[in-house]
């Protein structure tokens, strides 16, 4: 059953136009990705889906009963917002959602916060999943989310694979991560103006996909060469001096007019605009870059990493694996000497010089232009040894015209990006530390990006979530908290769900040996749940509630009504003296 479908839809941006003509649907319970390059309009359609922006021409319908929730890239939050207020601020009838958000309270793994904590205390992954709860809550039939796993560590990428493609709902994502849309998705959609009308439907797996759009461009190459030459023919022949007057002659001309249309409009869609990376090469690689022996790092009792040795060399391909707060961006901090190690040494090599990628990219000014963020002085820089015109510079990161005098607190977090990686290449480097670089950068850049670093004559660290973008450029893996060494992410993930079985296993061997010593009627764990905390403070209004009905069923006669409603009274009785007990001890 199909849920949503889109006709003729178009939507432009001030002169620009995003796309035209978009026709597709979507059917119950599909896991749909939609990809594409940066600033096709891929956020702008969400919203138009579910119905918060406008198209200029087309139109959107939406099957009866269609329910949507919108994961937005930044939820927002009202200000003061605790944890459950905040789930349940989409809700009409905020005490009938109540069980549902102590169940997603659960399921969401944000127990140890406590309904009470305030959401604006929350790290950005956190927040990421309240406002999928918030949505949930809605029981969505549909499901858009807009780039879905920044912010998230990994166990929480992983926790969100498993929980969207188990989810009983359909599902359109924005996301440049392509394991994810690899584990997650079973159809594709791709945003792209070389696309013929825009748009590319694929049905099947990200790989899938990947093998069609490669097809496409270049079945469009062929095309164009094929046009080109039919067209320098007809050309050839008009130049002749044929009669025009003719009625065959006029028909060539008109033909001839409509083959050139057709070779702009697949030259058009073949050109291709693409950032220009390229980090240059140092002029002096010692052989050791950074050496740390014994390195160890803690934090109020709480140690992040201990006893480390590391040796970074002009060949070293490193990334850091491992959630958030577990010491990554620490551990770089320390090798950089911004931040004193609690034990060990580092040693540098003379005159080390090491371009950051900051995580937040606190580098970038807010307050001024794309312009004065490159060149603050004169209207050249200095790339690679020689001179070259700021304008001409920027244009290989995609910053054309009028975009260049923005300032970049109007940037799209790719365009940010793009910008940070801009003033890192006018910075000579022997070693390149990269923290969450991939964030909002879309695939053809992701793509460019790693080329670039495998081109780069120095040592790269590296830091992100893309598990893709990852193994394509590191050659070994640092994880946290346990601090091994792994060839690639697989090798991790395999021992990581190892440790699980391994876990799992010696919790069965712990109740087994409670039971044979005896402990048959050792209490549970005597924490309320959020449900229990959530059924003990309601109890008495509940019963009353059950009481009620019995009299009303006695008066009615319905006897068998009135032994359900007894028994369920004797239930919750029995479940208030439990839970009573159970918040005492």
């Amino acid at each position: 059953m199909n849920l949503i479908n889109v006709h003729g839809l178009e939507k432009s941006y001030g002169l620009r136009s995003l796309f035209r003509d978009l026709n597709f649907g979507i059917e119950s319970r599909e896991k749909v990705g939609l990809v594409g390059p940066n600033g096709v309009g891929k956020s702008t359609l969400l919203k138009i889906l579910e119905g918060r922006l406008a198209p200029e021409q087309g139109q959107v319908i939406r099957g009866q009963g269609l329910v949507i929730g919108f994961l937005e890239q930044e939820p927002s939050f009202t200000p003061g917002r605790n944890l459950l207020d905040a789930l349940l601020e989409k809700q009409n009838d905020k005490a009938a959602a109540l069980s549902k958000a102590y169940e997603l309270i659960s399921l969401l793994g944000l127990e140890s916060f406590g309904d009470h904590f305030p959401v604006s205390d929350l790290s950005g992954g956190w927040k990421k999943r309240v406002a999928l709860g918030r949505e949930l809550l809605l029981e969505p039939n549909l499901l858009l989310l807009d780039e879905p796993t920044n912010h998230l560590d990994l166990s929480g990428i992983l926790w969100l694979e498993k929980f969207l493609s188990q989810g009983d709902f359909a599902l359109l994502m924005v996301t440049h991560d392509r394991l994810f849309l690899q584990r997650v998705c079973d159809r594709i959609l791709d945003l792209d103006p070389r696309n013929p009308r825009f748009l590319l439907d694929v049905r099947g797996s990200y790989l899938d996909f990947t093998e069609a759009k490669e097809g496409l461009l270049s079945a469009q190459l062929n095309e164009e060469a094929v046009l080109k030459n039919k067209l320098r023919r007809e050309k050839e022949w008009l130049s002749r001096g044929a009669q025009a007057r003719q009625t065959k002659q006029k028909a060539r001309i008109q033909e001839a007019s409509r083959l050139e249309e057709r070779v702009d409009d697949v030259r058009e869609r073949n050109l291709k605009r693409n950032a220009q990376i390229d980090f240059g090469q140092a002029a002096r690689l010692p052989k050791k870059l950074i050496e740390a022996k014994g390195l160890g790092k803690s934090f109020d009792h709480q140690v992040l990493f201990s006893g480390l040795d590391l040796l970074i060399r002009p060949t070293t391909r490193l990334g850091l694996l491992g959630d958030n707060g577990s010491g990554k961006s620490t551990l770089i901090r320390c090798l950089l000497g911004l931040e004193k190690a609690s034990e060990g040494e580092v040693t540098w090599a003379d005159g080390l010089k090491v371009s950051y990628f900051e995580q937040n990219k606190e580098t970038l000014n807010e307050n001024i232009s794309v312009l004065k963020n490159v060149c603050p002085d004169g209207d050249y820089v200095s790339f690679q040894g020689r001179f070259v015109h700021v304008h001409s510079y920027l244009e290989r990161f995609l910053f054309f015209g009028a975009h260049r005098d923005l300032p970049v607190s109007r940037l799209s977090g790719g365009e940010r990006a793009r910008l940070r990686l801009a003033q890192l290449m006018l910075q000579e480097a022997q070693v390149l530390i990269l923290d969450e670089p991939t964030n909002d950068l879309d695939t053809e850049t992701l793509d460019l990006l790693e080329e670039a670093l495998a081109q780069f004559h120095g040592a790269v660290l590296l830091v992100t979530h893309d598990r893709y973008f990852m193994d394509s450029v590191c050659d070994q893996l640092l994880a946290f908290p346990e601090m091994v060494f792994y060839a690639d992410y697989f090798q991790w993930e395999e021992a990581r769900k190892e440790r699980q079985r391994q876990a799992v296993k010696s919790e069965k061997n712990q109740k087994v040996a409670a039971v044979g010593g005896g402990d048959v009627g050792k209490k549970k764990s005597s924490r309320l749940s959020f449900k229990d905390k959530y059924e003990l403070e309601n109890m008495e209004q509940t019963i009353a509630s059950l009481e009620q009905a019995l009299v009303e069923a006695e008066q009615s006669q319905e006897y068998e009504k009135m032994a359900d409603l007894q028994n369920q009274i004797d239930h919750k009785f029995r479940l208030w003296e439990e839970l009573e007990e159970k918040s005492k001890s």
